[in-house]
């Protein structure tokens, strides 16, 4: 069926192929499921919300907050972003990913919308600014102050669920 020298490369090969499967996290769906992958984004078809619903969660917090932060509690750029808001006194709601039931599909719904699957994905505005290096570069470049106070009274009138301490004010 095989050269001795094809073996090797078709063992290799498969090797590569379920490898490719476990980094995507999705070696134990790929029988049952399917793992399609495209870019950086892995959906499945079980359970939670739809890769649509994620979609329309996300598009819904952004909508409704001046700053949201997509985060995961234990990431370090995560903290680095939430601490530059809080330095400023500004209001951000959080969600916290690894404590979503369905966060990493949100996850894979801003990966989608944004083109990153990195957390966090800091939103001011409706806009996605980037990281947390965005996120400090952005407020040592003196432009994240502006960019809220662009969205200041939105951010005055929202709930402060899930939100970083304080309102923000003005520095003028």
């Amino acid at each position: 069926m095989f050269h001795p020298g094809q073996q090797l490369d078709y063992f290799l090969a498969v090797c590569s192929f379920f490898a490719m499967f476990s980094r995507a996290g999705c070696l134990s769906r790929v029988a049952w499921t399917g793992c399609r992958r495209m870019g950086n984004f892995t959906s499945s078809t079980t359970g939670g919300l739809s890769s649509t619903a994620c979609v329309q969660y996300v598009r819904e917090v952004v909508s409704q907050n001046c700053v949201v932060i997509f985060s995961k509690t234990t990431c370090p750029y995560c903290k680095m972003a939430k601490n530059v808001f809080n330095e400023i006194g500004a209001t951000y709601k959080v969600v916290e990913l690894d404590e979503h039931y369905d966060g990493r599909r949100l996850q894979e719904a801003l990966a989608q919308m944004t083109g990153a699957r990195t957390v966090p994905r800091v939103f001011i505005n409706g806009n996605c600014i980037g990281g947390g290096s965005d996120t400090k570069q952005l407020h040592q470049q003196g432009k994240l102050v502006p960019l809220i106070e662009q969205c200041a009274p939105c951010c005055a009138a929202s709930s402060s669920e899930g939100s970083g301490s304080g309102q923000f004010e003005s520095a003028k």
